[in-house]
């Protein structure tokens, strides 16, 4: 069955920040909650989307979202989480930065910082940073990714084992109500594990978004890490789960 008109703008607001509610969709398009109600049940059928209670969300399952839709998804939160990152990094720092769109934010909210050592396995990172002749930038070997400029394998995990850094900041693609971190491949799982294991702090950088998402490979667990930053607080399970393992969580 194809989609009207009306369902191909639901689809689009949905994709425009990775979910949205029956209220927003309904206000936005001049239709009834119910009406709305019934078009989101006929595209979960149609594969499109996720059903979540009050909404929907982008499809998830056992493979991620393509880079590009992934990079314009919750553009304005990610950039409010980079620059708050960012400005809790001290200049003459060292950093590990890994793959994705949003530890990308963060190298661009690292532009003015001075005398800074990145290391990173996302190629997208050091082609920003490039542009901050105040930066040394690191780039790990590895395998190429093309679909997202990240570089992936046991040679990454290797090269990222001799470093000692102040600060490893990761994203992830999905993080559960048990509070643990998940991702989709399993190469890039094992480098955002070694990066973590080489940091004084370990930080995440994720949007809100992410808590309606699934993955299937573990990388490590929220109350394991030193800070997480996000753009909306924490469902209060979550929140508990970071006061007893001494997270902070800051609220961009």
């Amino acid at each position: 069955m194809g989609m009207n008109i009306r369902q191909m703008q639901i689809l689009e607001h949905v994709r425009g920040s990775g979910r949205a509610s029956v209220e927003e969709l309904a206000a936005a398009l001049g239709v009834t909650p119910q009406t709305i109600r019934r078009d989101l049940a006929e595209l979960a059928g149609q594969g499109a989307l996720d059903r979540v209670h009050g909404g929907a969300i982008l499809r998830s399952g056992a493979s991620n979202i393509a880079y590009e839709e992934r990079r314009r998804m919750n553009d304005e939160a990610k950039t409010a989480i980079g620059r708050a990152c960012a400005a809790q990094i001290p200049d003459n720092s060292s950093v590990i930065l890994n793959i994705g769109t949003t530890t990308e934010a963060v190298a661009r909210a690292l532009l003015r910082h001075r005398d800074l050592t990145v290391i990173t396995n996302n190629m997208n990172v050091a082609n920003i940073l490039a542009a901050n002749d105040s930066c040394e930038v690191v780039v790990a070997g590895g395998l190429l990714r093309r679909s997202d400029g990240g570089l992936v394998g046991d040679l990454t995990s290797e090269f990222m084992a001799n470093f000692k850094t102040d600060y490893a900041i990761v994203g992830c693609s999905a993080l559960d109500e048990d509070g643990d971190i998940l991702d989709f491949d399993m190469a890039e799982v094992r480098v955002s594990r070694a990066i973590l294991q080489q940091a004084r702090e370990r930080w995440l950088v994720t949007d809100a978004a992410k808590l309606g998402r699934k993955a299937p490979i573990r990388v490590v667990s929220l109350g394991e890490l030193d800070a997480v930053f996000i753009d909306q607080p924490l469902p209060a399970a979550l929140a508990r789960l970071c006061d007893e393992g001494g997270t902070r969580v800051v609220v961009a």
